[in-house]
């Protein structure tokens, strides 16, 4: 679906992007991981073509492929209704009488805003406006969707609505690029991703790959005297008050504990597997948590 390389991108002084390379695969949710920062939003507007100062190359296999773009920044009219707006961006992309009003019709539908389809958009909640912002991007029905950090400051309620829509997009074969520096939402809606860093991709592949390639197994555990010697060179504190502790074999390193503290009279209040996350990976990759 899409190829990118060596592109780089400076603005002064500061390099956003340097020889970053990608191939992203037709029918898929493609996250872009990275604390803010890191390059993520300066490729996706090459990539959407706000950019075109920049070197290297963007290749799509077909060349008359629409994109939706899905800005960070709230890209809406608050003095109009959600109806009208729909309606302005409707006709930027060429449609128009009846095809439009459909159009403006089911969208309202598709971001759960009908019964507020008349109301100025300064009225709205955060969330609202996100999913409006989206609707707007996809009202000339683009197969291939950039979405740039699509949830940040909304309410649960409008994030389950953007999970469902990019799951029903996915379900009708569109190409997502989902930007964000929220983990769990990449795992949850992504197949594959990139991670990125002071304008570079340290990492990328399937989800999967990553998680098996970098993530360390650890577990958790809460107790007293259930932790031997050798073990706890590789403890670090956890939530609650318990222990995280690496290794390469959990199971048996589980066994070891209750064996441990059995015999020194110990009391163990948890003691649990714990789940690689993106989180650990990138931290492995990098050397640090995600910045804000």
């Amino acid at each position: 679906m899409l190829s990118l390389k060596n592109l780089s991108k400076s603005y002064k002084n500061n390099v956003a992007l340097k020889n970053v390379s990608l191939n992203i695969s037709e029918g898929i949710c493609f996250g872009l991981i990275g604390p803010n920062g890191a390059g993520k939003s300066t490729l996706i507007k090459i990539i959407a073509s706000v950019i075109q100062d920049y070197s290297g190359n963007v290749q799509f296999t077909n060349n008359k492929i629409q994109i939706g773009y899905v800005p960070q920044e709230i890209a809406l009219e608050e003095t109009l209704s959600a109806r009208d707006n729909l309606h302005f961006f409707g006709r930027l992309y060429g449609l128009k009488g009846a095809v439009l009003q459909k159009r403006t019709e089911e969208v309202l539908s598709e971001i759960g805003l009908t019964e507020r389809g008349k109301e100025k958009v300064k009225t709205f909640s955060g969330g609202m406006k996100r999913r409006l912002n989206i609707g707007c991007a996809i009202i000339h029905q683009p197969r291939f969707i950039i979405m740039d950090e699509p949830t940040v400051g909304i309410d649960p309620q409008s994030r389950r609505y953007i999970f469902n829509m990019i799951e029903k997009f996915k379900s009708n074969g569109f190409t997502i690029i989902y930007a964000s520096h929220y983990m769990e939402e990449i795992e949850q809606l992504c197949e594959e991703a990139a991670f990125m860093d002071h304008g570079k991709v340290v990492e990328n592949g399937s989800i999967e790959h990553l998680l098996k390639k970098h993530a360390v197994p650890s577990i958790y555990v809460k107790g007293r005297m259930c932790v031997p010697d050798d073990l706890s060179q590789t403890c670090s504190k956890g939530k609650d008050g318990g222990y995280l502790i690496t290794a390469n074999n959990p199971l048996a390193a589980m066994e070891r504990m209750i064996h441990f503290c059995n015999e020194n009279s110990g009391e163990i209040e948890r003691l649990e597997l714990v789940k690689p996350k993106l989180e650990d990976v990138f931290f492995s990759l990098t050397g640090s948590q995600l910045r804000d």
